[in-house]
């Protein structure tokens, strides 16, 4: 049997095969129904041996659910706010179920939102957009004029700047969804920004563009001409379909690897300048905050960053001892995952997870790492490391240079106890 074959088993430091692991498998969901294998014998279950109601009649026809929805035993699987955050909802943020999903892709209707005024219903043929500023000729395009031009499908993370930002000094909420779930990673079909400044003719003075919302709070932020000539888009359709009204419809800016602040939704203008234009949004807000009072600034990149989502406070073990699947994301917004480390002993020991694909550029990651648990307590953490060689760091690490003042690209590794009885809770290891 090779390595392949073999999963790994840190909890008691010996190997299990997939057979025996499948085997093991069994013998804990038995005991889990309370009932043994000759038990089972004596009392056939009646979920295998009876006709069920579902299998007793007609079930739904095609044009029941027009446009598709989850089934109803799984409608806890929702995006959840925290409503002492902020003082209204139209100025707040929820949160991405991630403990509930597997995979890398977010459903449309689980992505995160966070507004500054509120989500604004903007219809297609009501949309412009704007170029103009330092350009040889101002334009103006209209949806249609947009669905024109050449478009690419890109699938990237955003992740608001502020996510993990109420963790800097220490464990505060109980739930991976509401430390880690200001994410969502989905796939963009866009027009490369670059085409469109093109076609307005950038004059060699312009160093940077000016984005802003169509939303009242009016959203604007300064990017570096070089990057919005490289990877940035204008996105008219997530996942397949039109963007959701909450995400930006009809069309919004993808910045990929940067904060989510500068993804700005309903876009309607793109200025051409030849400095930052220093809004509030990268003035006030959305810089670093140091020990000292003073703030660090264009801290656009998200770094890596990874959490396990599965064992974790809202996703209990259920099942005792035995085999046990731990999971999680990871992303980096300097490349792409390229390996995973899990402790489940606080950081004394790591072991690395097996990636489900190979990561890809400013896009999140998917890792599990099987092992039979013997049912003690464990401290269960994830480090990730990225394609340019960075390691995710621990919460000291980043406090022992930036200190505690900000909330702000808080990436540091998150802890989680791991109790007898399969229940999380949010816990602070810092070292």
């Amino acid at each position: 049997m090779d390595d392949k074959e073999r999963l790994g088993n840190p909890a008691t430091g010996a190997g299990l095969s997939r057979r025996g692991f499948l085997r093991a498998g069994a013998a804990v969901g038995a005991m889990a129904a309370g009932a043994g294998a000759a038990r089972a014998e004596e009392q056939p279950d009646p979920l295998i041996t009876e006709v069920q109601p579902w299998a007793s009649g007609w079930g739904d026809g095609v044009d029941a659910t027009p446009y598709g929805l989850p089934i109803r035993f799984e409608d806890d699987v929702i995006r959840r706010n925290v409503p002492w955050l902020t003082a209204d909802t139209i100025s707040s943020i929820n949160f991405t179920p991630i403990h509930a999903l597997d995979g890398t892709i977010t459903p449309t209707g689980c992505a995160f939102e966070r507004h500054h005024s509120g989500a604004i219903e903007l219809a297609k043929e009501d949309y412009r957009l704007m170029i103009n500023g330092l350009v040889d000729q101002p334009l103006v395009f209209t949806y249609e004029d947009l669905e024109r031009f050449p478009r690419v499908n890109r699938t990237y993370f955003l992740e608001c700047a502020a996510n993990s930002g109420m963790e800097w000094a220490g464990a505060q909420l109980n739930g991976v969804q509401f430390t880690q779930g200001m994410i969502h990673n989905m796939q963009y079909s866009g027009i490369p920004l670059r085409l469109l400044l093109e076609e307005a003719g950038v004059k060699p003075e312009g160093k940077w563009v000016y984005v802003e919302g169509a939303d009242a709070s009016s959203n604007g932020r300064s990017i570096p001409l070089e990057k919005a000539m490289d990877d940035v888009l204008v996105a008219i359709k997530a996942n397949g379909e039109a963007l959701r009204k909450e995400h930006g419809y009809p069309a919004r800016l993808v910045v990929p690897g940067w904060e989510g602040n500068m993804w700005v939704k309903w876009l309607r203008r793109v200025e051409v300048t030849d400095e930052a234009v220093q809004s509030r949004e990268e003035t006030s807000k959305y810089t670093d905050t140091l020990a000292d009072g003073t703030s660090r600034k264009w801290t656009w990149v998200m770094d890596a960053k990874s959490v396990v989502t599965s064992p974790s406070p809202q996703m209990p073990i259920k099942h005792g001892k035995g085999p046990l699947v731990i999971t999680g994301m990871a992303w980096s917004g300097r490349g792409a995952i390229t390996k995973v480390d899990v402790s489940i002993d606080g950081g004394a020991n790591w072991q690395e997870a097996r990636l489900a694909e190979p990561g890809e550029d400013m896009a999140v990651s998917r890792f599990y790492l099987e092992i039979d648990w013997d049912g003690s307590e464990m401290l269960l953490q994830s480090r990730a490391t990225d394609s340019t060689g960075y390691v995710q760091p621990t919460k000291a690490q980043l406090r022992a240079i930036r200190g505690e003042n900000s909330v702000y690209h808080n990436n540091g590794i998150q802890t989680w106890l791991v109790k007898e009885n399969g229940e999380s809770e949010n816990v602070e290891v810092s070292s």
